[in-house]
């Protein structure tokens, strides 16, 4: 089954004590390679979540976003830097005396400034909360791996489609084959038997010549590894598991082929459908880049 390499998986999970909200988004890439956005203190949950990727995507560039939330009561201390309340109490009395002004400053004032109270949670153990996290991520790849998997029958018909074409296009080509290796035959010919009529060279080599040349322009074998090909890629189409990378190996071949076809079709109407061909593989390219 085909699958889209871009996608979007939500996931939710919660209960008495942690609340966790998972989002993932897939873009295109060679490889797999995962971007982590979750508080640090859950950091140690990386590699099971990493696994778990692993069970459900094998290329793709993965964005994983988690919200989280801790909510058991905790117990706070609340300890005072005082030789920081010592320095801003000073520092206020000298503005103070410097503008003329009356009265101390207040405790809530001092104590509102930076790195005065430092708040401790005593409660930090979150080991419960990893039931939880993994609940919401799989929920997050299951609907990932939808998404990307509708997306993928979107590509597989699309691809489909253009290989009928390019099988139409080849087609064209071997009608035309006969008809340009006739044509150059008889122009070798032509000009073989003017250079005869001037020259005593042995006619049966120049017979020979003339077979092997007129092999060269002959493009059949490329046509029938084309059609190969295309049968090869619908198979490829048809395996349940990542088949991206097989179909762009398969897509250089065909371009090989074409390539070659280009190279010894010397005729105006080949021409034309060579590049057609050309056009559609590329086009076919561009899909398979999308395709895990």
């Amino acid at each position: 089954m085909i699958k889209s390499m871009t996608g979007f998986g939500a996931g939710d999970c919660e209960n008495q004590d942690f609340k966790v909200h998972v989002e993932l988004k897939t873009v295109n890439q060679r490889y797999l390679e995962t971007n982590f956005h979750m508080p640090y203190s859950l950091n140690m949950f990386e590699n099971q979540l990493t696994k778990k990727i692993k069970e459900y995507l094998s290329r793709g560039k993965l964005d994983i976003n988690v919200r989280f939330q801790d909510l058991r009561d905790k117990a706070v201390t609340i300890s005072v830097d005082m030789g920081l309340v010592d320095a801003y109490g000073k520092a206020l009395d000298e503005i103070n005396d410097r503008l003329g002004l009356g009265g101390r400053p207040a405790a809530a004032q001092i104590a509102s400034y930076p790195d005065v109270l430092k708040i401790t949670e005593e409660n930090v153990d979150l080991a419960g909360a990893e039931p939880v996290l993994l609940a919401a991520f799989e929920e997050a790849l299951g609907n990932l791996v939808a998404m990307r998997t509708a997306e993928g029958e979107n590509i597989r018909a699309d691809l489909l489609a253009r290989i009928d074409v390019l099988e139409g296009f080849v087609a064209e080509l071997e009608k035309l084959a006969p008809e340009i290796v006739a044509s150059y035959r008889q122009r070798l010919e032509k000009l073989l038997e003017e250079y005869l009529a001037k020259e005593d060279i042995d006619e049966s080599r120049i017979i020979q010549e003339t077979a092997l040349f007129t092999d060269k322009v002959n493009y059949t074998e490329e046509t029938v590894r084309l059609h190969s090909h295309f049968d090869q890629f619908r198979s490829i189409m048809g395996m349940d598991e990542p088949i991206g990378r097989k179909l762009d190996f398969l897509i250089q071949e065909m371009n090989r082929e074409i390539n070659t076809v280009a190279s010894k079709a010397n005729s105006a109407g080949a021409a034309r459908f060579v590049v057609d061909v050309k056009s559609e593989i590329e086009k076919i390219r561009e899909q398979v880049q999308n395709i895990e």
